[in-house]
């Protein structure tokens, strides 16, 4: 099974189509086990409160999803890193990565792919990750 970290962009952009949807549709069908640790849940409840989107149907069935665990695998805890020096809160992704042994982090975020590989990890777009998955 495939073991995979998402960044709070991806994971927030998945409410508006596209890629990062397909990527959460595949976690939700089984295909793929997200990684996650307590900082992750919480920057993505944080995020999508911000945005206004508590009360989306979407956003509670994801939130029920991540309570009963279903293809979700959580870190007790994670190693301390200090990988991305420009935007140090994107370590967090990476050290869940590292924690749970996933062979990729998805993200939008350009520090966080600037490093590109991390101890094996592939740290890669949206796009390039369903490229990979699906060849």
């Amino acid at each position: 099974m495939t073991r995979i970290v998402v960044d709070t962009n991806i994971f927030v952009s998945s409410f508006f189509g596209g890629n990062p949807k397909e990527i959460i549709n595949l976690w939700k069908t089984g295909a793929i086990t997200f990684c996650v640790s307590k900082d992750i849940i919480n920057e993505y409840v944080e995020v999508l409160n911000r945005l206004g989107l508590k009360d989306e149907k979407e956003l509670q069935e994801l939130l029920r999803i991540f309570a009963e665990g279903h293809n979700i695998i959580f870190a007790a805890s994670t190693p301390t890193l200090a990988i991305v020096e420009q935007d140090p809160k994107d370590n967090m992704f990476i050290e869940c990565a590292v924690a749970l042994r996933c062979s990729h982090i998805v993200s939008g975020d350009k520090h966080l792919q600037s490093v590109e590989n991390y101890m094996g990890i592939r740290i890669v777009s949206p796009k390039d990750f369903l490229e990979r998955f699906q060849s």
